[in-house]
């Protein structure tokens, strides 16, 4: 029986060993990625601006195109300097640098998975320090280059 749904706790998060310098599928197969498995709730924020094209013909009906797409990628990981994946995302946001990154609703080497896959920029690296929970990094990821939707097709 097909399952219609997928569950938040398969889904991935990666970076790649480098930055992304094209925005097709080929660039991201090629890169070494790095599955981040220290994050908790991530969150892929997809959204599209708007631009008013309401003229009198539109019978008062207001009439919207959509413009640019935008996005972020929002996350908590623990606290952890050991970590690769962590070090790589603080000294991203120390040196205001891109990072490449892929987020895709379940394991890039499985067949039937998508989600945005390009350079980032880490905006937000905000520490959680709860009384009773690992101290927590909270990271928000922005569009920077090479963006593009990466589908792992049928076959992967």
């Amino acid at each position: 029986m097909a399952v219609n749904f997928k569950l938040g706790m398969n889904a991935k998060l990666y970076i790649a060993d480098a930055v992304f310098t094209a925005n097709d599928a080929a660039a991201v197969e090629a890169a070494t990625l790095a599955e981040v498995d220290n994050v908790t709730n991530v969150t892929v924020n997809l959204e599209t601006g708007s631009a008013d094209i309401t003229t009198r013909g539109n019978t008062g009906w207001r009439a919207t195109a959509a413009t640019l797409k935008d996005g972020s990628i929002e996350f908590e990981m623990v606290w952890k300097p050991s970590d690769a994946n962590f070090s790589d995302i603080k000294d991203a946001w120390l040196n205001s640098t891109e990072i490449g990154v892929v987020a895709l609703t379940g394991a890039i080497a499985s067949a039937n998975n998508e989600g945005p896959a390009g350079n980032f920029v880490v905006t937000n690296f905000s520490r959680d320090e709860s009384l009773e929970e690992a101290i927590k990094a909270n990271v928000t990821l922005k569009p920077a280059s090479y963006m593009q939707w990466y589908d792992t097709g049928d076959s992967a």
